[in-house]
């Protein structure tokens, strides 16, 4: 421009010489972009952009720098991933001793009395053999410890934590959980799913203060992956109090709307038990709270995971044959939930991870559709880990989105955090689901991410960090090449993703799965200007292998990551 200006119609900001890909299909590409006030007003050709910079628009020249949107990350914990990155850290653990002594190390300064907590402890890779008690009793005989494995669905107490929960060889099963016992009877330590509770009303509750430096913590790790939304499913799980997703949207939430410390967007799902309240929220204050904090909907848990053996399967565990898996919730309880969630006008999601499990949530689904009438429902399962045959063409058929987990097992060697529950996420998990499916099982319905979208499903991709990395990279990397640690070929090779539809699952579409679409998920006119600046200048590249990093994070037009400027 010959005159620059500066008027209410200019840019704060133009992007300039860049490969954008805008997940948006009515402009996929384009060159350069317009941000004022947080959000896009235009996005094209660099002469078309231009007609916006004025005299104080600020300028980027990214030199052909790859841009996509902000990823949106559609399952994660995010609470409990900040908190689980000042704990004891055994993601990656694979022997015996060097699990040992990281509890060692994690004990040696705690007052004596004081928990030790920590997780993400995968069995697996130290040849399946599951931890004991016994295993630390000795290093921590002043300190009650619990160890969440990766999954969230097992954890191992030591024997003081035993006592001082009241777990002995006299005490029953609760119903949906497991007190795993010795041959004679004695509890081992480990206990799963709803058993866990025993320990976790023990364990003293984290402090508000703890809980917003954990989010203040996570938030700033998710922007170094290019994450600026989040679906936070929060920190309830089979076991656990409904009340604690209530008391972090109260005193973390709350307070960082209000306080200006919310730096990502947060999309909040809540305990379906607590449907009332939800519903009542909603009523007065709308499903927007503000621009960075969003009220979701309503979620349940239907069975546990693969790697606890708890997953729900119409055939038995190959190295359990007497184990079909746990369904955590009765059948008819979490219809009437359903039934009554749906009715209000709520976003319903359950965790399912078996086929059985999946196929039970789809009749579910279908069953409460009929009787409640057509809407834009948009019904969720998450996880859809493992589909009988036919399955994956009920979730286009019924409109069910597929909130799925494809993290990569790289996650190990960043040793950040990790608890909940395990896909350990389709490259970590080939091996795995070999053993406890078999191989034919494992082959031919796992991870089935190309077959939901053939069936005209939305699928949305997440970490459900901290059991995986926040890294959608890797996700989208893991999702196109299925190349496990130590293959050749892909696992299950007909499942493979194209680049765009592995990046369309991390955006337009996770955005999709969540109501978000008008204001997120791509670089369109009207959007908030949320969009990442990759290190990668060939899209051709990117398109083959997805290799690249996080080189700028921006949320709103505002760089939040790194806070330095690099380019």
């Amino acid at each position: 421009m010959s005159n620059l200006r500066q008027s209410t119609d200019t840019a704060d900001l133009l992007v300039a010489n860049a490969f954008i890909y805008t997940s948006d299909p009515s402009l996929p590409y384009a060159d350069s972009m317009a941000v004022k006030d947080g959000r896009i007003v235009r996005v094209g050709n660099y002469s078309f952009v231009q007609e916006l910079e004025g005299s104080r628009t600020e300028k980027w020249n990214l030199g052909g720098k790859v841009v996509v949107p902000g990823f949106i990350d559609s399952h994660l914990h995010l609470l409990y991933g900040g908190l689980q990155m000042a704990r004891v850290e055994l993601h990656g653990v694979n022997t015996k001793e060097l699990f040992i002594s990281k509890i060692q190390e994690g004990a040696k300064d705690k007052k004596e009395g004081s928990w030790v907590l920590g997780g993400g402890w995968n069995n697996d890779l130290w040849g399946g053999e599951l931890p004991m008690a016994n295993w630390i009793d000795d290093i921590t005989s002043h300190n009650p410890v619990w160890l969440s494995r990766m999954d969230g669905h097992m954890g191992l107490a030591n024997s003081l934590a035993l006592k001082l929960a009241g777990i002995t060889r006299d005490i029953e099963d609760p119903p949906g959980g497991t007190i795993v016992r010795t041959l004679d009877g004695e509890p081992t330590g480990l206990l799963i799913d709803a058993a866990r509770q025993l320990i976790l009303l023990s364990i003293p509750e984290d402090s508000v203060d703890e809980r917003r430096e954990a989010l203040l913590r996570a938030s700033n790790y998710a922007l170094t992956k290019g994450v600026t939304t989040v679906v936070d499913v929060g920190r309830y799980v089979p076991g656990s109090s409904v009340e604690l997703s209530w008391e972090d949207f109260t005193d973390v939430y709350g307070w960082a709307n209000s306080s200006g410390n919310m730096n990502i967007r947060v999309c909040l799902f809540f305990p379906m038990e607590t449907s009332a309240r939800l519903y009542d929220l909603v009523r007065r204050t709308g499903r927007v709270i503000s621009q960075w904090l969003y009220l979701g909907g309503v979620k349940a848990f239907l069975d546990g995971s693969l790697g606890s053996n708890s997953a729900l399967f119409y055939e038995p565990y190959a190295d359990d044959p007497e184990n079909y898996g746990l369904q955590v919730t009765d059948l008819q309880s979490l219809t009437n939930m359903t039934v009554l969630s749906d009715k209000s006008g709520l976003q319903v999601a359950i965790h399912a991870i078996g086929d059985r499990a999946n196929d039970l949530i789809l009749d579910m689904y279908e069953s409460v559709a009929s009787a409640n009438g057509e809407r834009d429902r948009r019904f969720r399962i998450e996880h859809a880990q493992h589909l009988a045959p036919g399955s994956a063409a009920r979730f286009g058929k019924q409109g069910v989105i597929a909130s799925v987990q494809v993290g990569e097992a790289s996650f190990a060697r960043v040793a950040m955090v990790s608890f909940t529950r395990k896909p350990e996420h389709l490259l970590e998990d080939a091996d795995s689901a070999a053993k406890k499916l078999g191989k034919e099982r494992a082959q031919t319905g796992s991870y089935l991410f190309h077959s939901l979208l053939a069936s005209g499903a939305t699928v949305a991709f997440g970490s459900d960090w901290p059991v995986a990395d926040i890294d959608p990279l890797n996700n989208i990397r893991a999702a196109m090449k299925r190349i496990p640690a130590g293959w050749k070929a892909s696992w299950i090779p007909s499942e493979c993703l194209s680049i765009n539809a592995a990046l369309d699952a991390h955006t337009i579409s996770a955005a999709h799965a969540a109501f978000l679409e008008k204001d997120l998920g791509s670089l369109s006119p009207g959007k908030l200007a949320d969009f990442v600046v990759l290190s990668t200048s060939s899209w051709q590249k990117f398109t083959e292998e997805a290799s690249a990093s996080i080189e700028a994070t921006y949320v709103g037009g505002v760089k939040a990551y790194p806070t330095k400027d690099v380019m």
